[in-house]
């Protein structure tokens, strides 16, 4: 009588190399609000330590797919990944590595800098001494140290959106999400929130999600992502994308690819 082979013993499935997995992958998200389609097959990634620009016009599917990032809505099909993690299947894992500047603000005005910061803190867990420690390191770093007792409703808009960068990154995320972040803001406070947000890329290596409808938030090494009408229409390296286009610039690539007309100040 032959001896029963032996069980094979399950094979273990490679880990992911952290280097090689994207920061965020967005892979066939569509979505729907009862008969209307907000979002169509939407694919593609953002890379840890780069910064890649949404661009589309309002109503393109920016903030529902920020939505749907966040789990502020479920996802209907598709999968949405944050380093690896399937923001469906393992949404605490996923969401730990994520900070978030939607573009309503979402400051508490009665509340003080260090309040807000602390309050936030919180609700992830961080213990208050450490909260403190880092709420004052993150107002030195975008320069409001001495309004710290102030009260929000007292800052600039400007000065508001730096606080609610500081807010997201105060559990040290891996992955930034920001929603049209300079809607409202003059000249100057736009080009301050830009360049901060650049250097958390180089000198922290998060990645970057930034939705815009301003095509000279939008720099030539950037990774760019059209967005028209709920669907991905170009995506790459900008000169890729404005090469295969067949334009010189990225406004008359966005035209080319949406037939949008361009308006004045930079915009779509």
């Amino acid at each position: 009588m032959t001896s029963p082979a032996p069980i094979a013993e399950p094979l273990e499935m490679p880990k992911p190399d952290p280097a090689t997995v994207p920061a965020l992958s967005i892979d066939g998200v569509s979505h729907a609000y009862g008969p209307r389609r907000a979002l169509i097959d939407v694919s593609f990634n953002v890379q840890p330590a780069s910064f890649t620009a949404l661009l589309g016009l309002n109503g393109a599917g920016k903030s529902t797919l920020f939505s749907l990032i966040t789990r502020l809505f479920g996802i209907q099909t598709g999968r949405v990944g944050i380093f690896g993690h399937d923001v469906s299947r393992s949404p605490g894992e996923a969401l730990r590595l994520l900070g978030v500047v939607f573009q309503p603000r979402t400051l508490d005005l009665d509340l003080s800098l260090t309040q807000n910061l602390l309050y936030h803190a919180a609700l992830h867990g961080i213990t208050r001494r450490e909260a403190a420690a880092r709420s004052a390191e993150l107002l030195a770093r975008i320069g409001l140290s001495d309004r710290a007792g102030s009260k929000v409703r007292d800052l600039s808009g400007g000065q508001m959106r730096r606080l609610e960068i500081a807010r997201a990154l105060l559990h040290r995320p891996r992955l930034l999400l920001l929603d049209e972040p300079t809607v409202g803001l003059d000249v100057k406070a736009r080009a301050d929130i830009i360049s901060h947000v650049r250097q958390l890329v180089t000198e922290q290596g998060i990645g970057v999600l930034w939705a815009t409808h301003l095509f000279d938030e939008i720099m030539p090494n950037d990774d760019l992502v059209v967005l028209h009408q709920g669907k991905v229409l170009a995506q790459g390296p900008m000169g890729r994308v404005i090469a295969e286009a067949g334009a010189q610039d990225v406004n008359t690539a966005f035209m080319r690819l949406t037939g949008a007309q361009i308006m004045p100040g930079g915009g779509a």
